[in-house]
């Protein structure tokens, strides 16, 4: 148990030994999602009552779920005094000081913005219509974002306790006065936006067509079909998962306690995460990995059986919000192949990859590759194949752990897992139960 001062003080607890042995204060709090996911509900219901179209609906969704975050961990958590945080506000530093490193830090963030330009450019795939309202919204808020950079760059410079980050690093190289060259820092810092620029792309792109499937139901065909219910509640939690990920990285903010506190630095790790989202994803229905040859949805294959059908929805339901939960818990730190804090509470106080476990079950009950249209031998390979896909995401699971480890709240969090997991307590019960029958 935390010691009373830590009880009093949340941000005592990763600096005092009272926990050793216990699960590691989490980073965010529940009531961080909480905030997000009531201002979510509220644009939805403002989306569909005033018909707001897709275009301004996507921002509303972004805006009101990021807003409310950013305000409750502002002002209510002050999270921006967490050690992690990087600043200390008795810090004195020179007006002239502080003037000068973020006039570097900014040609560095200009250069770095640049980069992230070339990079869209580059790619044929960003050229598709799938991304027009991306760009839109790009061409909209980035020249906000450059021009409200140089303040928040000069108050947060102020209270840094280290400042020569990569930005600063970058800028000095194209000042040509680079006496403290760091590649691993340079490396990282790229790392880190390259991962905001392909997955908040991908993510803003998928929201359109999951926000549709919700403004446009049929109300009228739940009451004719049961199914319809299920794949409403499905898509209404999708929308939380994708919505929550998508504000994840674009409020990367050291005032937050959100920025990136270091990137996945293994080949390994992005080749497991890259090959799951387009356009390297393998188990798409033209990829190598595609499990659902001459399947059917779990709908199809119960339709007539309603008492089957409501129960296969009902765990389908369930399992999407465990999904969505283990999303959402990370309030505004979400982002994949990124340190940003370690979380340990909500969903991930049962189980240490509740997503990976919860969307694999999910795969399974949604597309039973285990039977087909074509025969026993398609249903076979749809099955080693989908197996194949779980795999994958263990293999994933694993590399993120091999990052996650260089810190010690996350050991302590692996080791407290490990004994207290949801996984660890039913495989004791399964042994001290075969030990009884031998």
């Amino acid at each position: 148990m935390p010691c009373l001062l830590c009880r009093l003080d949340w941000r005592r607890v990763t600096r005092c030994g009272c926990m050793s042995g216990s699960r590691p204060q989490s980073a965010v709090s529940v009531s961080t999602g909480l905030v997000g996911s009531a201002g979510l509900a509220v644009t939805l219901l403002l989306i569909i009552v005033f018909e707001i179209p897709e275009v301004a609906a996507v921002l509303a969704l972004l805006a009101g779920i990021g807003l409310p975050m950013a305000a409750w961990e502002l002002l209510v958590r002050k999270t921006y005094r967490s050690p992690s945080a990087g600043m200390d506000f008795t810090l004195r530093r020179k007006s002239s000081e502080t003037l000068s490193l973020t006039v570097t830090k900014f040609i560095g963030f200009l250069a770095t913005i640049a980069s992230i330009v070339g990079f869209y450019s580059l790619f044929k795939y960003y050229r598709g219509n799938d991304f027009n309202s991306y760009f839109t919204y790009l061409e909209l808020f980035t020249p906000l974002f450059v021009l409200s950079a140089p303040a928040y760059f000069w108050f947060t410079t102020k209270f840094m306790t280290e400042p020569k980050d990569g930005y600063w690093l970058i800028g000095r190289l194209l000042l040509f006065k680079p006496e403290k060259f760091d590649a691993e820092v340079l490396l990282d810092h790229f790392r880190g936006w390259f991962i905001k620029a392909f997955f908040l792309a991908f993510m803003v792109m998928v929201i359109p067509s999951t926000l549709n499937s919700i403004v446009s139901l049929d109300a009228s065909a739940i009451f004719e079909q049961p199914q319809f219910i299920f794949i409403f509640l499905i898509n209404f939690l999708f929308l939380f998962d994708i919505c929550f990920g998508a504000i994840g990285y674009v409020l990367t903010l050291r005032v937050l306690d959100s920025h990136i506190r270091s990137a996945n630095p293994f080949v390994s790790g992005w080749v497991a995460a890259l090959i799951c989202y387009p356009p390297f994803v393998v188990m798409s229905s033209d990829g190598v990995l595609n499990y659902r040859s001459g399947g059917q949805l779990w709908h199809v294959w119960f339709e007539g059986n309603t008492v089957l059908l409501i129960l296969w929805g009902t765990i389908l339901t369930i399992l999407t919000f465990f999904y969505a939960w283990s999303t959402v818990i990370f309030g505004v730190r979400f982002s994949n192949l990124t340190h940003r804090g370690i979380i340990t509470n909500g969903p991930y106080s049962m189980f240490k990859h509740p997503a990976y476990l919860s969307k694999g079950l999910f795969w399974w009950l949604l597309y039973l590759p285990f039977l087909s249209l074509e025969g026993a031998d398609t249903a076979i390979r749809n099955t080693i194949l989908l197996s194949i896909v779980c795999a994958i995401y263990l293999w994933r699971a694993k590399t993120e752990e091999r990052h996650l480890m260089a810190d010690p709240t996350y050991r302590q969090y692996s080791e407290w897992i490990g004994e207290h997991g949801v996984i660890p307590k039913c495989k004791r019960v399964l042994l001290s139960r075969f030990a009884g029958l031998a």
